[in-house]
């Protein structure tokens, strides 16, 4: 089924469109579609239009246009221009699962996708393209270039809230990305309610990265649900992380009786891969999350474990494991320790997912998804495609949206340069070449991804700032195919968006007017325990 999903691209599908010479109106779409034939003849939607659902499944699809309908409702409905009052939603197999076909015409508009989900983007392609309640005439036919549309919220070290995730999940929904990938766990807290040791939630939740003495913040199974399904309505699948076996910390605080250790500076951020009560605990913990997350993904994280793992050389029960299995590294307890979860993860009907350390562990790639993110080891890119393993790109440059955005931030992070917004856009082809990419490689990409570590991000505004227009670009460089995107172009498209956040509070950085909104401080870090830590690099 994944390497069917690899075959899922634009080139395949739109390969015999061609550009419309005849079109006399540019899209005001981000991600701009793959065809436009739009003309300069227009009309207006009347807000109470009949929507029409010719195919059975759309009623989720019909109920979200409405109410996105009714709030454009007080836009000035006078004027000389025809109305339309009928919209017609409908799925036609003959197009791609997540493609669309618009058509815009005074008497109906129709919409047509080749799923729920492809009816879905059609409707955010109409919204956009609606002006105070006025379309242009036209068509417009698209799919996107990639499968995995991602963005990546770190709460572990800062608490968002389901409000503020909610958001999120509408700005991506209306730039039609469709996987959130949710980091829920790692040193500083744990922020997901498990039944069956209630701790976690309770003591492990307590602190975040700017301040350790914050009462326990998380997100109850109930919370949990209504966030999945609002995500469901939109499209977007959510895919949790349960780091391990590092970044344990806040588990440990809760049941130390797993702990494997760690240093002075990464106290207890291992779990004990020597104990067979820990490989219990952790599966009964992926049990609940499981059972919270439709997703075929699960994340387990599984990266940079040898900041702790140092103790394993001193810990009876994982020197007992190690004599007993025959190995003679921590690394290969830690490969042991990866392959029993990663039958756990099977055996709850999940597909295991973890940073681009799985491929020093030697997983099977029929049985693993790798997200590559470390951007100065192309190596590791270049071993996930040519072994086979289904990958995601989400290198720190230009995707890691904790980096500086412009010359004069001071708050975030630099390593030999940062993440402008021109680079995600740019992204990924203008580093293909570099990276040795050939389309044998190409085939094994399912798609890319922006991660938000949120050390330095402890208030909405500091999410907001370095996330917006950010998503914005990572939407186009995700969707639109190389030939139709253009950077000033982009721009110009983007005048409409950045008055919409205007008006929903979203405080972005504005690189049309770097001073329009001054650059929110980061935290400021209170130095007790655990210590400021700066895990990523």
């Amino acid at each position: 089924m994944m390497k069917n999903i690899l075959l899922f691209t634009l080139g395949l599908l739109f390969a015999g469109f061609a550009p419309a010479d005849a079109a006399t109106r540019v899209s005001e779409t981000i991600p701009q579609p793959a065809v436009v034939e739009l003309r300069t003849e227009s009309f207006r939607l009347d807000p109470a239009a009949v929507i029409r659902c010719s195919s059975d499944g759309l009623q989720n699809e019909a109920s979200y246009l409405r109410a996105q309908l009714a709030e454009s409702s007080s836009a000035d409905q006078k004027g000389q221009l025809r109305r339309c009052r009928q919209i017609e939603l409908s799925i036609d197999g003959k197009i791609p699962s997540e493609g669309y076909v618009l058509e815009l015409q005074p008497r109906k508009v129709a919409i047509r996708g080749g799923s729920a989900a492809g009816v879905f983007y059609g409707i955010q392609t109409l919204l956009q393209e609606m002006q105070e309640g006025v379309l242009p005439c036209g068509r417009i036919e698209d799919a996107p270039r990639y499968a995995w549309r991602g963005y990546m919220l770190d709460e572990a070290r800062h608490f968002s809230g389901a409000a503020r995730v909610k958001l999120l999940l509408d700005q991506m929904a209306r730039f039609k990305m469709n996987r959130f990938h949710w980091h829920l766990t790692d040193e500083q807290g744990w922020r997901i309610e498990i039944k069956g040791y209630p701790r976690l939630a309770t003591v492990g939740g307590t602190g975040c990265h700017s301040n350790p003495d914050t009462p326990a913040q998380y997100y109850t199974q109930e919370e949990i649900r209504d966030i999945v399904a609002y995500a469901a309505a939109r499209h977007i699948e959510i895919i949790p992380e349960i780091d391990m076996p590092g970044h344990a910390t806040a588990s440990n605080r809760a049941y130390p009786e797993y702990s494997g250790g760690g240093t002075e500076q990464h106290p207890d951020f291992t779990f004990n891969v020597g104990k067979e009560e820990t490989y219990t605990f952790l599966t009964d913990v992926l049990r609940e999350v499981a059972a919270l997350f439709p997703s075929e993904w699960l994340h387990l994280g599984g990266d940079e474990v040898a900041y702790g793992s140092e103790a394993w050389k001193r810990d009876p029960h994982v020197q007992a494991l190690m004599a007993r299995e025959g190995l003679t590294t921590v690394k290969q307890a830690e490969r042991y320790f990866m392959r029993r979860m990663a039958d756990s993860v099977r055996m709850l009907g999940k597909t295991l997912v973890g940073w681009d350390e799985l491929l020093d562990l030697d997983m099977d790639p029929e049985r693993c998804l790798v997200m590559w993110w470390r951007h100065d080891k192309p190596d590791y890119l270049r071993r996930a495609l040519d072994g086979g393993y289904t990958t995601i790109l989400c290198p720190r440059k230009p995707l890691y949206f904790d980096f500086v955005q412009h010359a004069d931030h001071k708050w975030g992070r630099v390593w030999d340069g940062f993440c402008p917004l021109e680079d995600v856009y740019a992204f990924p082809d203008a580093w293909f070449e570099g990276w040795g990419m050939t389309p044998e490689r190409s085939a094994h990409i399912l798609g890319i991804q922006a991660n938000v570590w949120s050390e330095l991000m402890h208030t909405a505004e500091r999410v907001d700032f370095m996330t917006f227009p950010r998503l914005c670009a990572l939407s186009e460089a995700a969707w639109s195919q190389p030939g139709v995107k253009d950077y000033d172009d982009f721009m110009r498209r983007m005048e409409p968006v950045f008055a919409s956040f205007d008006r929903l509070g979203i405080y972005y950085f504005d690189p049309r007017n770097p001073g329009h909104h001054p650059e929110p401080a980061g935290p400021e870090i209170i130095k007790r325990q655990p210590p400021k830590m700066d895990f990523r690099d």
